[in-house]
Formats: structure tokens, C-alpha cells, sequence
């Protein structure tokens, strides 16, 4: 029998990113090979534990987030794979977030709520942070709108009441209601704790999205925070695949693989329509409601008292699409939920997200995502299908 390999993780088990990149390792394990794991507990960024030096292992999967794991690793000599967006060790292949489709789905989750402002609050220490920024950035201003961006000036280790003052003293010279998204869910925790002490009404005056979904965390929030799910699974599965080729011999190149997220849970910190106009805000919610249900213009007309073209204008000019790109795009969401979080075959789908024939569906998909409804599942579902 083969020697049963040993490989070291070094990963914080402090948040539920993390977790979840252990998860997905130890999902390619159980399908795929037998190892025998090193995990010392650790917190994000703490120096390596004192035995790697020595260590005799086979592999490495490390979050290498300092400059004392990084050297640490590369003096191992093993083959290794970072989960870590800090880049420390560029000749390393790497896994992680896809940080422009990140800040895409909080921008999309934002503007479809109507708001005219946005913000963006980061920790400029993190790679992931600033790429996030840049992203949501770019996308609110293709929108034709403009973003703030929160540039703290205390330091990152003061005291937690200082920062958050500052993020309200921030918050408060903002136009209402913006609309705010966070680069994770501790910032985003942060923000609505400023919003509680300027007296902010969220979701009303302030809305805001975090990043990482951390269940605890954000029903934990006040209100709960809404946030982008990232497939922490999938990047631990992938990592955990790249190194198993890497044990065996194979080159693997130091290039980045970068994971799609699944989607946004929505919750209290994101739910409202920020439509001042009421009809359309009505009109709004009915399609977000009824969309899977063959629903036309006409049927959108009998809840809005208003005549199609007149209601057709100025639903065009408060959102910037029609009320027939509204209901598709509806559709085309949950479609989208539905591929990556069901086993459901595409006549299903159809059926129940209300496309006539699986024929149009799959046209009308590919025009809007770019790839088949089949190619979109086999890229973004959790895990590959085996």
C-alpha cells in the first residue's frame, strides 16, 4: 500500500471563510485521496507553528497572510498552495475569491434597490479589500453613478469605539439614503454599529452588504446583515486538487484560480426598494414576486394605475432598464440559484422560474451569462460533478 500522505494546513479556523476552505479540502480528501492532516490552531496572520521547521511532510495548503509564514513555507522546500490573497509568494499557484464578480453581485444587489448613492467601506491592508473597492467602484460609475470611498486616518489596532466613530462621522456627510457595501462582514458589522450610533436608520437611510456570508455574524448584526456568498468550499476543493497534482509530480504554474461567488443572502440590511416614486416601487415588488409565474406588462399594469407607455418611461428612467428586462432578469437570478444550489434538470428550471420551453431558456440564458445553463453549473456549482 501506498504511504499515506501528510500534509500541514495552515489556515485560521477563527471565521466561516475559513472554515469553509477546510471544508472543501476535506471534501476532495473523502472523494479523492487519504491524507493525514497537520492543523495547528491558529488566527489569521499568527506566525508558523514552531514545528514546521522541521517537519517532514508531503504538502502544504497555507493562508500565507505574513512575511514569517511565507518564508516558512518556501524554506520547507514542499510543494505548496496559497489560499491567501496577500501574493506573498508569487511562485505559487493560488486559490481564492474573484473579488470583480464579488464587488459585481454587491453592486447589481445595490443599484436594483434603487439607490442614487453609494459608498464603499474597506481596510486598506488587505489586497481583497482594495481589489473589492475597485471593482464595486468601477461598476457604480458604468451604472452613471458616483461611489464614496471610507479612507480611515486611525490606525487598523485602535481601539474598536475609535473606528467606528469615525465610519459614522464618515456616514453622516453622506447623501441619503446611500447605499453601502462592505469589504466583509466584520466591516460590514462595523458600519451598522456606526449607523446605530449617528442614528441612522438602516435600511431606510443606510443600506449595507457584506462579504463572506458568516451566518453567526450576520444574524448577529443589527438589523441582519445582508451579504455576498463566497464558494469557500469550492476554493478549499480546488486547492486541495492542485496539490494532490503537485504531491504526484506534476508542474503545476503559479497562476491564480479565482472562484465565482454563489450568490447574496439577503437580509433586514439590504431589504427595501430605495423608489421614491410609489408606483413603480409597487410594480417593482410585484415582479420580484410573481416573475416565475409567466407574468407579462399587462399583468404588472393591473397593480399601477397608470397607462403603459407613461408607466414604461418612468419605469426606464428611475431604474434604466425596461419592465421586460426586469422580470427576465428576475428570472434569470433564480435560474441561476437554482443550477448552482439543485441537482434540478433544465425542464425543471424552466417550469418552475417561468420560461414556456427549456429551448428559449437556454438561448435567453447563454445571450445574458455567456455560457450554457450546463457550462454556468459546472463552473459555479460547489464542488465539480463527478
Amino acid at each position: 500500500m501506498s504511504k499515506r500522505r501528510e500534509v500541514a494546513l495552515l489556515i485560521e479556523t477563527s471565521n466561516a471563510y475559513a472554515r469553509g476552505v477546510l471544508q472543501g479540502v476535506v471534501r476532495y480528501i473523502r472523494e479523492n485521496s487519504r491524507w493525514s492532516f497537520y492543523l495547528p490552531e491558529q488566527g489569521r496572520g499568527d506566525i508558523p507553528p514552531g514545528w514546521l521547521a522541521n517537519w517532514q511532510g508531503d504538502g502544504i495548503i497555507a493562508r500565507i497572510e505574513n512575511q514569517e509564514i511565507a518564508r516558512s513555507v518556501a524554506a520547507s522546500g514542499l510543494p505548496a498552495v496559497d489560499v491567501s490573497a496577500a501574493r506573498m509568494l508569487p511562485s505559487l499557484p493560488w486559490v481564492e475569491t474573484d473579488d470583480r464578480d464579488i464587488a459585481r453581485l454587491a453592486a447589481e444587489h445595490l443599484l436594483d434597490r434603487g439607490f442614487k448613492h453609494f459608498g464603499f467601506c474597506g481596510d486598506a491592508r488587505f489586497n481583497w479589500s482594495n481589489w473589492r473597492a475597485e471593482h464595486f467602484e468601477k461598476a457604480i460609475h458604468q451604472a452613471g453613478r458616483e461611489c464614496q470611498h471610507y479612507r480611515s486616518t486611525i490606525s487598523p489596532v485602535a481601539p474598536l469605539e475609535n473606528q467606528v466613530a469615525e465610519i459614522a462621522q464618515w456616514l453622516v456627510k453622506l447623501p441619503k439614503p446611500v447605499a453601502i457595501m462592505a469589504c466583509y462582514d466584520i466591516r460590514g458589522q462595523q458600519v451598522l454599529d456606526a449607523c446605530r450610533n449617528a442614528s441612522l436608520a438602516v435600511p431606510d437611510e443606510v443600506a449595507v452588504i457584506g462579504v463572506d456570508d458568516d451566518t453567526l455574524l450576520c444574524d448577529l448584526s443589527s438589523p441582519p446583515l445582508s451579504s455576498v456568498i463566497p464558494n469557500t468550499q469550492r476554493t478549499g476543493y480546488e486547492a486541495a486538487a492542485l496539490l494532490d497534482q503537485m504531491m504526484s509530480g506534476r508542474k503545476v504554474p503559479p497562476t491564480a484560480h479565482l472562484i465565482t461567488p454563489l450568490g447574496v443572502a439577503t437580509r433586514q440590511s439590504t431589504d427595501v426598494l430605495a423608489i421614491e416614486d410609489r408606483h413603480i416601487a409597487r410594480a417593482v415588488r410585484f415582479i420580484r414576486e410573481h416573475a416565475h409565474e409567466q407574468i407579462n406588462i399587462e399583468a404588472v399594469l393591473k397593480v399601477v394605475p397608470l397607462s403603459r407607455r407613461v408607466f414604461e418611461g418612468l419605469f426606464k428612467k428611475i431604474l434604466g432598464h425596461t419592465p421586460h428586462e426586469e422580470i427576465i432578469r428576475v428570472r434569470m437570478n433564480r435560474v441561476k440559484e437554482l443550477l448552482t444550489e439543485t441537482e434540478l434538470n433544465l425542464a425543471t428550471i424552466a417550469e418552475r422560474t417561468g420560461f414556456e420551453h427549456v429551448e428559449y431558456l437556454s438561448t435567453a440564458f447563454k445571450k445574458k451569462a455567456g455560457l450554457s445553463p450546463n457550462q454556468y453549473r459546472a463552473k459555479n456549482r460547489k464542488f465539480p460533478h463527478h
